[in-house]
């Protein structure tokens, strides 16, 4: 059984780059358009991506591994990387709430997806309202991008798909209860034996 669009098996291995591409295209329609999950993987990809990147360039500027990166200041104070961040955020926000219907949506998706990344990134800094990015409290940022990452991905993958998950999950879990014993049916013998 193929579906419409796709390449059939065995055509797969003579299809070349173009060919496989053209299999991307198809499985992007049909299983991320046409599901409306679009712009939800659009968010979730630029949120992984840029948290990478984000923490590439910060250990880069620590490291001094590349001389093209550097604190941003204005006026003598640091500007951490979380104040853009909020920026998109609150653009894409708002504009996702007053452009109506011919919204970007992909665009939209993608910077609040950057700006996601950008804010849970400090997110210890702006929880204990200190610089604390390199210290062991700064590890409560990845922990809030893994929580983040882990509830984008299990909202792209559906709620069936969770709630399968956690039937399998409880239901292993839960203890196994013995059957109740079966009782037997009233008989005249068992009327008559009784005191």
């Amino acid at each position: 059984m193929s579906t419409p669009g796709l390449i059939p098996p065995e055509e797969r291995t003579r299809v070349g780059w173009a060919g496989r591409w053209a299999l991307v295209r198809a499985f992007w329609q049909t299983d991320i358009v046409a599901r409306g999950k679009e712009p939800e993987l659009l968010v979730t990809v630029a949120f992984l991506l840029s948290f990478g990147a984000v923490r590439f360039v910060t250990h880069s500027i620590r490291n001094d591994w590349l001389p093209i990166f550097g604190n941003v200041t204005a006026a003598g104070i640091h500007v951490h990387h979380m104040v853009p961040g909020m920026l998109l955020v609150l653009v894409a926000g708002y504009f996702g709430l007053v452009m109506g219907e011919n919204r970007p949506v992909r665009l939209l998706s993608v910077l609040f997806g950057v700006g996601a990344a950008l804010v849970l990134d400090e997110f210890a800094l702006w929880l204990r309202l200190a610089d604390v990015y390199w210290s062991p409290e700064g590890r409560q940022s990845i922990e809030a991008v893994i929580v983040a990452s882990a509830l984008g991905i299990v909202y792209l993958a559906g709620l069936d798909f969770l709630r399968h998950v956690t039937w399998l999950l409880v239901g292993r879990i839960r203890p196994h209860r013995p059957a109740a014993p079966a009782r037997e049916p009233d008989s005249p013998r068992s009327r008559s034996s009784s005191p």
